[in-house]
């Protein structure tokens, strides 16, 4: 994302130009917009015109639109974004107050205007804007006949192919369909891989699967690669990293990105230390319950109490329609930093983010137990009985 200008008030009111250059600053832009914001881009609007003869015929015309935003719709796999709202400025060829809906594109400016920016959106902008916040890790997460093949984005995790092959099984004294089939396997695998992972940027492969299929899987992949002199695969043969995990599926990804191997190669990405912060916080409230908090009124009493020495919080409650709930959110995540908290905002598209969004998205771990909480619970628990 490219910031272009930065015009905002002492009051936190005003508005900011940003060309979107990548498809995740699409999922950043659809953080930053809310219901009553003003959006002002360019846009195609189908325009009827009239003759001198009296026919009328239609024209498709590009034209720039400020909009007062009523809708915003999010495509995740696709990265499109599209925004309805009414038109709040003249123009030519669309009415005041007339419906309209822009599809925000990469590499087309736009301008957001709102009432009051805080600090979470503020944020949001910078680590948008930082060079540093690219997709970095790659991972296929496989078993026998399954592989999916995804990209760790510091915001986001993608699913970029899905490969599903029927497996036959072993038979006594004749293997040869079962191998034939796991070596097609193999090969559609390794040609997903090819088309999907830029090894430019990417500076991890993950290859996650239970048992030896991670192993079989690798020895096959870089044996056709000497075979066929595959330089691309060959040259970044180190970038490759076997860890474990308990199935093929998408949300076993998780456990591959809490492996003490792979945590201490993707020391510096931001989904890692999501990971580690949920893996941390679920060890605590299985050891000292006491020090672990979830829910909103739980976490804002540690707070209270000065407590909080790791607020985890998921983006999702970010884009609460209403102003008063999303506002709570924010005072929780300033009044954590005033005092000297840490504070992760996880992304509702990352495994670690679904996770936490079940634990209704808002978790603490404690700098020491705060008791009066669990005492205050009991005793309302037990009136209520």
């Amino acid at each position: 994302m490219k910031l272009v200008r930065k015009d905002l008030e002492k009051d936190n009111a005003g508005q900011v130009t940003l060309i979107p250059e990548e498809p995740e600053d699409m999922w950043h832009t659809y953080n930053l917009l809310q219901v009553g914001d003003s959006l002002r881009a360019s846009t195609i609007r189908k325009v009827q015109t009239e003759s001198a003869t009296g026919s009328v015929g239609s024209n498709r015309i590009r034209t720039t639109l400020t909009l007062c935003v009523a809708a915003i719709d999010f495509d995740s796999q696709a990265c499109q974004l599209r925004v309805r709202g009414t038109n709040i400025q003249e123009n030519e060829y669309v009415k005041m107050g007339a419906y309209h809906t822009i599809e925000l594109e990469p590499n087309r400016q736009f301008t957001l205007a709102k009432k009051q920016w805080d600090s979470v959106v503020l944020e949001r902008i910078e680590q948008a804007c930082d060079p540093a916040w690219n997709a970095d890790v790659a991972a296929v997460v496989m078993q026998e006949g399954l592989a999916h093949v995804c990209l760790v984005t510091p915001n986001m995790t993608l699913t970029r192919a899905k490969v599903e092959v029927n497996i036959p099984r072993k038979r006594k004294g004749n293997c040869s369909q079962h191998d034939r089939a796991l070596e097609r396997f193999y090969e559609q695998v390794v040609q997903a891989i090819q088309r999907h992972i830029n090894f430019a940027v990417v500076k991890c492969v993950l290859v996650a699967s239970p048992g030896f299929v991670r192993e079989q899987f690798c020895d096959y992949m870089f044996q056709q690669a000497v075979k066929t002199d595959n330089k691309l695969l060959l040259e970044n043969r180190s970038k490759f990293l076997q860890v474990h995990s308990s199935s093929g599926h998408k949300y076993a990804l998780k456990e591959a990105l809490c492996d003490p191997a792979v945590t201490s190669r993707l020391s510096d990405t931001k989904a890692a230390g999501e990971v580690k912060a949920l893996d941390d916080f679920y060890k605590m409230l299985q050891h000292e319950p006491d020090r672990a908090f979830y829910g909103l009124k739980h976490v804002e009493k540690a707070n209270e109490a000065m407590a909080i020495d790791t607020l985890l919080i998921s983006d999702e409650l970010f884009r609460h329609q209403d102003v008063a709930t999303r506002a709570r959110y924010v005072r929780l995540v300033d009044s954590v930093r005033e005092n000297m908290g840490t504070v992760r905002i996880f992304s509702s598209l990352h495994v670690s983010g679904e996770q936490l969004g079940r634990l209704t998205g808002v978790a603490a771990i404690l700098r020491f137990p705060v008791a009066e909480v669990s005492d205050q619970e009991d005793d309302s628990s037990s009136e209520e009985d």
